[in-house]
């Protein structure tokens, strides 16, 4: 009879096909469901590739999403361009590299339709100078030099207001081995009057003349300022960046307070640690009550569209008081760290409670501690995903938050506790094998009512006796609930557990800033 017993629609051992199942192995040799070519372009657009994965190196990893991304482009190149767009320009993605990447692909490997409908969204998502850069190092790799590339560097900057220009090139001067320099004799683009012309004879040849904006002026006559009130009141004067002024002025605390004044939130962020060191932030300075105050306003980080993850990166690096390569102490202004843990809930804009019962389930297994999000030091996927679960714990009342392996262990874990405590805490659990369907079974044994099952994982399931899908569909039967699935994929494969024949499970890409709101709506659907 045993023999018999080994063939299962119901029950499969997660190393074997379910038959009937459209399938594929993954990296880690399970059975599991491939996403579409357009889910993986999300994922990879806000995800990227940096650090690879555990089995996948990011060389590997990069090749696969971009023959994906080709994929796309074949299929629908406008389609491909406009998903960029809405992803890059909504502020989804921690990056806008992956982006970039994407589409410089769209004006390489498109028809002739895609790559003017990328060469149009350029100044869209080249938003900045250092874009631009990275966006001409990219599209180097896939082809040269033509007239649709040319005029679309030319168009970048001719459109742009004189004021806009002139910051641009003072305050993104170079990146990747190009300039504004390079970029202008590359491209020829025609001065629209005199101050056009002044400001390209600026960037090529250094020239300064009375048609010389006022701004570049001052930016060359600050490389002889010695005396620090003179360089204070040039910077609050016109609202100099720390870009813009010699790199010795960046030393004094009174440079930095004057800089702080109309700094723009993103760099006030990157530069908290700098601005601890020289001795600006200190408990209860007006300096560091204007930085709080910033930084718990949750209209000022939603117009400057600062994502969650530069806030979760800023709060590891900062509450640890030194560099990731080792480099500069400091000493870190609690209310600072209290405050970064605030924004980043604040971050994910306006996230409602579902009112259902949840269980919340974290992939701890080895596979998860590989790669980076965003190829941010420190925060792979295990860490990265137990701070984003909290985002739907904040809400939420009735939730379980659990982590999952060989074995599921629920953990002491909430929103009222600080982000940087609870990821050393899951940084020092142990792991083992990956068995996905762990969440689904615990709940099963115990007789646990849950709703809506949600799943942080890099889907790299292989080691368990049953199917995630499988389970869930067990435990409806069993508890008649019409549970739901979650699968929060936090790396750029192309693997689910999640069955796309399922209308009661959902896959969501891991730190897409919409995928909180998105989780509510699917609950209570």
């Amino acid at each position: 009879m045993k023999t018999y017993k080994s063939f299962s629609t119901r029950q499969t051992p997660q190393s074997e096909l379910v038959y009937g199942k459209k399938m594929i192995k993954n990296s880690a040799e399970g059975y599991i469901f491939e996403i579409t070519n357009w889910e993986r372009l999300k994922r990879f657009l806000i995800l990227g590739t940096d650090g690879g994965t555990y089995y996948a190196s990011e060389k590997e990893l990069t090749r696969k999403n971009a023959e994906c991304v080709i994929r796309c482009i074949n299929e629908d190149g406008s389609r491909t361009v406009n998903t960029i767009l809405e992803i890059s320009n909504s502020g989804r993605a921690p990056k806008n590299d992956p982006a970039l990447f994407a589409l410089a692909l769209c004006a390489s490997f498109g028809n002739n339709e895609t790559k003017r409908e990328a060469f149009k969204a350029l100044p869209s998502i080249a938003r900045i100078g250092t874009h631009l850069f990275h966006f001409v190092s990219y599209i180097e790799q896939f082809r040269g030099w033509g007239r649709s590339l040319s005029n679309a560097i030319k168009q970048w900057y001719q459109t742009k207001s004189v004021d806009t220009l002139v910051y641009q090139v003072l305050k993104y001067q170079n990146r990747d081995g190009w300039s504004h320099r390079d970029l202008l004799r590359l491209s020829h683009p025609k001065p629209i009057d005199n101050t056009y012309n002044a400001i390209y004879r600026y960037i090529t040849k250094k020239e300064v003349s009375e048609s010389t904006p006022e701004l570049i002026k001052i930016f060359e006559k600050a490389k002889s300022i010695t005396n620090n009130k003179e360089k204070v009141k040039l910077i609050n004067n016109f609202s100099l960046t720390r870009e813009m002024i010699p790199t010795e002025w960046l030393r004094e605390a009174c440079v930095w307070e004057a800089l702080l004044e109309n700094m723009p939130m993103t760099a006030m962020i990157r530069n908290l640690a700098t601005m601890t060191k020289v001795g600006l932030l200190v408990p209860m300075s007006n300096a560091t009550n204007k930085v709080i105050n910033a930084l718990t306003n949750i209209e000022t980080l939603q117009k400057a569209r600062i994502h969650p993850l530069a806030l979760l990166s800023a709060l590891n690096v900062y509450q640890a008081g030194y560099g990731v390569k080792g480099q500069g102490q400091w000493v870190p202004v609690m209310q600072i760290v209290d405050a970064l843990n605030d924004a980043f809930y604040k971050a994910f804009n306006f996230v409602e409670s579902s009112n259902k019962r949840i269980m919340i389930g974290l992939d701890v297994s080895a596979s998860m501690t590989r790669g980076s999000i965003a190829g941010i030091p420190g925060l792979n996927p295990r860490v990265a995903s137990a701070a984003l679960s909290l985002v739907t714990a904040a809400v939420e009342e009735k939730y379980s938050i659990m982590a999952f392996c060989h074995e599921f262990v629920p953990l002491d874990i909430s929103p009222k506790q600080r982000l940087d405590d609870i990821l050393k805490k899951i940084d020092n659990l142990e792991w083992g094998d990956t068995d996905c369907a762990l969440p689904i079974l615990y709940a099963d044994k115990y007789n646990i009512p849950v709703d809506i099952f949600i799943i942080y994982t890099d889907n790299e399931t292989w080691a368990g006796k049953i199917h995630p899908f499988q389970a869930l569909q067990l435990y409806r039967r069993k508890t008649g609930i019409p549970a739901k699935l979650v699968v929060v994929g936090m790396t750029a494969t192309d693997f689910s557990i999640a069955d796309p024949n399922d209308f009661g499970m959902m896959d969501v890409v891991g730190f897409d800033t919409v995928a909180p709101q998105l989780i509510t709506d699917f609950a209570k659907s």
